[in-house]
């Protein structure tokens, strides 16, 4: 269900259950989790995480969801298994892409929002369903959703369940932006240096949490400017 292929500077991973539309169980949510250390360890640059068939991800599995009527200890293993696959994914070092071709509903639209850029191919469709199914949606994800297109979409989406399609999507911010592939940002990200990026992608989440300076940030700064990387290329721009 989670296969992961690591092609040079880039790291595909992809949802691969297409016959429930890439939906995901418990126990995928763990794969999820599991394969994640994997990417860092990799030395890939950029991560891109994409579904399979022709949908990004129809969210949970619903079958499981009798369960969790019937058995009280299943809930929070289920959420928590949803979460640290979310906040692992959000944690990785490098720059996350979420490619989203076709369906990204409930727990899919909260997957893609734990990566760092959103983006949609022409025909993806989001929805968020939670109170369509007498059900919430986990706080974590609520405040990334608000962050990202504001309290009245947020509202909006959450409350009616409604889809929408990928030029209102980009429209209120829940994409970066609408692409029929995403390989020329791949290439981008992937050229960049990743000490760099490392540094600038805990300033961005630094921010996110309301800190506009940091200690520990300004220190990586001041070793960039007396790094390798920054030598090298000086020295290639000299020489040209």
């Amino acid at each position: 269900m989670i296969d992961l292929h690591i092609d040079g500077a880039v790291a595909r991973l992809t949802l691969n259950r297409p016959e429930v539309r890439n939906a995901l169980a418990v126990r995928h949510w763990h794969a999820l989790a599991d394969i994640l250390p994997q990417i860092t360890a990799s030395g890939a640059q950029v991560l891109l995480l994409s579904g399979a068939g022709g949908a990004f991800s129809a969210g949970a599995d619903l079958s499981e969801f009798e369960t969790f009527v019937d058995e009280p200890a299943a809930r929070p293993e289920f959420r928590l298994a949803m979460r640290t696959a979310m906040d692992g994914l959000a944690a990785l070092p490098l720059p996350a892409i979420a490619w989203i071709d076709g369906p990204c509903f409930g727990a899919g639209v909260a997957l893609a929002m734990a990566c760092d850029i959103r983006i949609a191919s022409p025909a993806a469709r989001f929805a968020i369903t939670p109170a369509k199914m007498g059900i919430g949606y986990p706080q974590e994800d609520v405040a990334r959703l608000v962050g990202l297109v504001g309290p009245g979409w947020a509202s909006r989406l959450l409350f009616t369940g409604a889809a929408i399609d990928a030029a209102t999507a980009e429209r209120i911010g829940l994409v970066e932006s609408i692409a029929d592939t995403p390989d020329a940002l791949i290439g981008e990200l992937a050229a960049a240096d990743s000490g760099s990026i490392s540094m600038l992608k805990r300033g961005i989440d630094l921010a996110k949490s309301g800190f506009a300076s940091d200690s520990a940030q300004d220190a990586r700064f001041d070793d960039l400017l007396g790094g390798e990387v920054l030598r090298d290329r000086l020295s290639r721009r000299r020489a040209t």
